[in-house]
């Protein structure tokens, strides 16, 4: 397995990292998830350190946790332990889910674009209605069932996730509601 440890704008010392690398090793052990690689950064907010984990499971679905804390190796103590939680709550749905599936999960290219807000709230109506385009990015549709999908949007911490759906081979969306369920958008 692969990991990737970084700080934005402090120093990682060799300690660190391997404390790391043997913690976050042991959780995912634990488990038995088939972790690729894994992405920790560390960084610092006010009084805080702030830990970001990012782990890619071979199976395609990633699993993502934040820690913060007033010393550095508490921050990714958190971190660890809502990694833990993670895997120890979603073991199941993960092993029902994978346990016929062969290969990892497949991706589809797509474009992804950042479009700028209207900075003159004061005009009434704008000039014109296209948008302006502020980034253009790649980015990947994983081809999942809607249970995988929920699984990968609450594993990933996200409020929404678009993904082909492997049943329908049509683009599908679930997202969070304010009211706390799990919505479903299947054109």
């Amino acid at each position: 397995m692969r990991y990737q440890i970084t700080g934005k704008h402090i120093d990682i010392g060799d300690a660190l990292q391997v404390h790391v690398t043997n913690e976050l090793g042991g959780v995912l052990d634990k488990y038995g998830q088939r972790p690729t690689d894994a992405t920790v950064v560390f960084s610092k907010a006010a009084h805080e350190y702030v830990c970001e984990a990012i782990v890619h499971l071979s199976s395609g679905l990633n699993a993502a946790a934040k820690g913060h804390a007033t010393e550095i190796y508490a921050a990714f103590e958190a971190c660890a332990e809502k990694m833990d939680k993670q895997l120890r709550r979603y073991k199941r749905r993960l092993k029902d889910h994978h346990k016929d599936r062969s290969e990892p999960v497949e991706h589809f290219g797509a474009a992804s674009y950042i479009l700028a807000t209207e900075a003159d709230s004061g005009e009434e109506e704008p000039e014109t209605l296209q948008p302006i385009i502020v980034a253009e990015m790649q980015t990947k549709i994983p081809s999942l069932s809607v249970g995988e999908a929920v699984m990968q949007m609450e594993l990933a911490g996200a409020p929404v996730l678009v993904f082909r759906n492997e049943k329908k081979d049509g683009v599908n969306v679930v997202y969070r509601r304010d009211d706390g369920n799990i919505g479903w958008i299947d054109p």
